[in-house]
């Protein structure tokens, strides 16, 4: 399904890579192929730092392209120069992004052929970081990115994982597949019936912290990485999106308007100020439920051994709150989505959701503890509708992501 969905979007068009310095460069040639195999042209601009990593000649034989690397080649500029070559891609992405490209990129500089394009450029930019932890975790590297994303240029990853340095931890660039689908988030599709312009959509995502006292909480293990690479497949389709974000470590999707909340409570509040909506999407994982009374102070122990007893009341049931509401007045969205995150019977559980909360769609999965799914990278999901249920592959949640915004498009087209 997902291989079905690449090749509508990318046949045709063309990708501007642009490869800086750093170990994950030699999953930049698997992006290359991975391209091609989906009837995309890829030209690349390899740095300095980049070709110590990747050759020139594997980078051509790949792409099947000339790679431009200096600025100043009198060649290269007599026949492609730096504007022409910035201005006939239909995207550019940088992977691997690195802090020193980045840096330059925050601060408008132009001192070599990569920075020189990306400067030039009227193209949407896309941002695969890759790095060592502590480079990504510095002040300066997450001031630049989140100026690089005010500009208006968008991001996939980084991820966590072992790193080339051996250390674990945020840094590492995201798997190809999953640039891929970031890429078809940007570019969306030629189909007309696969369009959401003009739409508007509220996504929720993450999870729910419940205070106890003013240092303790009730949570699940949610990423929100889902729900936000929803958010930005929506958006990648032309929707104007409002995401309902959790904590949750996660940079805010390109090209979405965030509300980032704490509670339940405080959760639906936002999605029903953000209404009206025409699509709903309710991917957060929502604690089901509170303490009944928060403690002002930090709660102490006793000395009795025993624990404090909390009284735990329900939260409310955001999804079902949008599925309720009256369709006659415009108030409930046109299309309902919710998810189920269940550990058995994932199936009929999430049927019987469907019915008792009364959204049109359910995107059910198996969050079980060994199926990696809750902070991980990858899902494997059910689609139920009212007649049917669609049993989809495993897949990054990028490609979950773009294969459901484009349900959804399909489904406002149809109509």
């Amino acid at each position: 399904m997902a291989e079905q969905i690449a090749d509508e979007t990318l046949a045709g068009r063309n990708i501007l890579l642009i490869i800086s310095g750093g170990i994950a460069a030699y999953k930049s040639l698997d992006l290359i192929r991975r391209l091609k195999e989906r009837g995309a042209g890829v030209r690349c601009v390899l740095t300095a730092g980049g070709a110590q990593f990747v050759t020139p000649l594997s980078v051509a034989a790949l792409s099947e392209e000339a790679v431009f690397q200096d600025l100043f080649s009198l060649k290269d500029e007599s026949e492609m120069g730096h504007i022409r070559l910035s201005r006939e891609a239909d995207l550019l992405v940088v992977a691997p992004a690195s802090a020193d490209l980045m840096a330059k990129m925050a601060a408008g500089l132009a001192d070599d052929l990569a920075s020189t394009v990306l400067l030039a450029t009227d193209k949407p930019v896309l941002l695969a970081p890759a790095m060592n932890t502590q480079m990504w975790e510095h002040p300066a590297t997450k001031r630049n990115f989140c100026t690089l994303l005010d500009d208006g240029l968008r991001a996939v990853g980084p991820g966590q994982g072992d790193l080339a340095c051996g250390e674990v931890g945020a840094g590492r660039m995201s798997e190809p597949l999953e640039i891929v689908a970031a890429i078809e988030n940007i570019l969306g599709t030629p189909l007309e019936t696969a369009t959401l312009k003009g739409r508007r959509a509220i996504v929720t995502s993450g999870p729910t912290y419940e205070a106890i006292d003013p240092v303790r909480y009730l949570a699940n293990r949610s990423s929100g990485k889902q729900g936000h690479a929803i958010a930005a497949a929506l958006a990648g389709l032309g929707a104007e999106v409002v995401l309902v974000a959790g904590p949750n470590n996660l940079p805010d999707p390109g090209g979405v308007s965030v509300r980032h909340i704490e509670s339940a409570a405080q959760m639906l509040a936002a999605c029903e100020a953000a209404l009206p909506a025409d699509i709903a999407v309710c991917a957060a994982a929502v604690a089901d439920w509170r303490v009944a009374g928060e403690a002002g102070q930090k709660m102490k122990k006793d000395g009795s051994g025993q624990p404090p007893a909390l009284k735990l009341v329900e939260n409310p049931d955001i999804l079902a709150t949008l599925s309720q509401l009256d369709q006659s007045n415009g108030s409930r969205p046109n299309l309902v989505v919710g998810f189920a995150a269940e550990t058995e019977m994932v199936i009929d559980h999430a049927q019987s959701k469907r019915a008792r909360k009364g959204c049109d769609w359910i995107v059910a999965n198996d969050v079980s503890a060994d199926g990696g799914v809750m902070g991980g990278d990858e899902n494997t999901v059910h689609l139920i509708t009212e007649g049917d249920v669609e049993n989809w592959p495993t897949m990054p949640k990028d490609v979950v992501a773009v294969a459901l915004a484009k349900r959804i498009a399909d489904h406002f087209g149809a109509g």
